[in-house]
């Protein structure tokens, strides 16, 4: 039988002060952790790459995205158009196709530092492209017609709060589910 130390036994001041500063080491190294994982959320001098021009897309490529079941509308991303900027963008044509075969599709990025995306263009079914006019940030959880950002951030795009390292490490993971 192993003896168990008495816990009415006093502690020593030695042991109670090496408890503190573990215990106040822990919480220094959470706090860094945090500071650090944030990053470029708190850079007060970060900007957005220049947006290139919605790319074409292809409705029959798409990889899908998983949605509710009670979301009719099947959507997916043309893998030909995912990319991961420098700056920590995803960006992605996202094709939303209803039940009677209306295609329409949306030229997004998601920033995964704060849990953003913004929408750049929108095309209809003939795939012609309108521009947003001053596309804003918005988050992710906001309450949206739709939640297909949302998503996308979930299942692959972003990994905590930073973008996942690569166009094909996000492809891999929305087709491994």
């Amino acid at each position: 039988m192993i003896p168990r130390p008495d816990n009415n036994m006093p502690e020593s001041p030695s042991v109670k002060t090496f408890a503190r500063q573990k215990w106040l080491l822990l919480a220094v190294t959470c706090c860094a952790l945090a500071a650090q994982a944030q990053g470029p959320a708190d850079d007060p001098d970060w900007k957005e790459t220049e947006v290139p021009a919605p790319p074409k897309f292809d409705p029959r490529q798409r990889v899908s995205i998983e949605m509710p079941p009670y979301v009719s509308t099947k959507f997916g991303i043309d893998p030909a158009t995912l990319v991961v900027t420098p700056d920590g963008i995803v960006r992605y044509v996202m094709v939303a196709v209803s039940p009677s075969g209306t295609v329409n599709a949306f030229y997004e990025g998601i920033r995964c530092a704060t849990g953003e995306v913004k929408s750049y263009a929108r095309a209809n079914d003939s795939g012609v492209w309108t521009a947003i006019k001053a596309p804003e940030w918005r988050r992710l959880n906001d309450n949206q017609p739709s939640r297909h950002a949302l998503a996308l951030a979930q299942q692959g795009a972003c990994e905590g709060n930073t973008s996942s390292s690569s166009a094909a490490d996000i492809l891999r993971k929305l087709k491994s589910k």
